[in-house]
């Protein structure tokens, strides 16, 4: 009985309270346009994302959630095939981003840390018709990355996003989809 009470007594004594940290992002994209065939190619794919964070640290070592409501825009020129014609156009792609990611991580002491995470990402659009292309509504998608934390506030975060399903739908004869999947780098700031 006694190691009982001992245990629990160990037990107690670890801080049973999880760390909230608030903070905002920002990074680039870098557009890894997926295309169906009557697409020929694209380029200049590019863009930019930015919005409020909050990390959740359990005390569990190493195990931490991080998630963001960012407003995303990702651009390319594309260039298809309409009736045998060559046609350029711009894609732009704006949607505000929910990236939820379990991260796990270690460091080297409170100066600096590294971690990995992986996370589902839901993604909602706010772009109207564009450029004869038809956005869906929502998508979905995952991410995986590596990050370092400096002096517990200051975020540098690489991934690969890549969406499952389509992205878009062209219109007015070009009947191509598209998957806007995505590098990204970032940096994140924690107060």
């Amino acid at each position: 009985m006694s190691f009982a009470v001992a245990a629990f007594t160990m037990l107690m004594a670890i801080p049973a309270q999880a760390q909230i940290d608030w903070g905002l992002r920002a990074g680039a994209n870098i557009v890894n346009m997926k295309m169906s065939s009557n697409i020929l190619g694209s380029k200049n794919n590019a863009g930019f994302y930015v919005g409020p964070t909050v990390k959740f640290t359990v005390p569990i070592v190493g195990l931490s959630f991080d998630a963001s409501a960012l407003y995303d825009q990702r651009t390319a020129k594309v260039t298809a095939n309409v009736n045998g014609v060559d046609e350029e156009s711009e894609v732009k792609q704006q949607t505000i981003q929910i990236p939820i990611n379990i991260r796990y991580g270690w460091g080297l002491s409170s100066a600096a840390n590294f971690f990995l995470f992986a996370g589902p990402q839901f993604g909602f659009n706010v772009s109207k018709h564009y450029s004869n292309w038809t956005w869906k509504s929502s998508q979905f998608s995952v991410n995986v990355g590596i990050g370092a934390t400096v002096l517990s506030h200051l975020e540098l975060k690489a991934n690969y996003n890549f969406v499952i399903g389509k992205s878009a739908v062209a219109v007015d004869g070009l009947a191509g989809n598209s998957r806007f999947n995505t590098w990204q780098v970032g940096l994140g700031y924690y107060f």
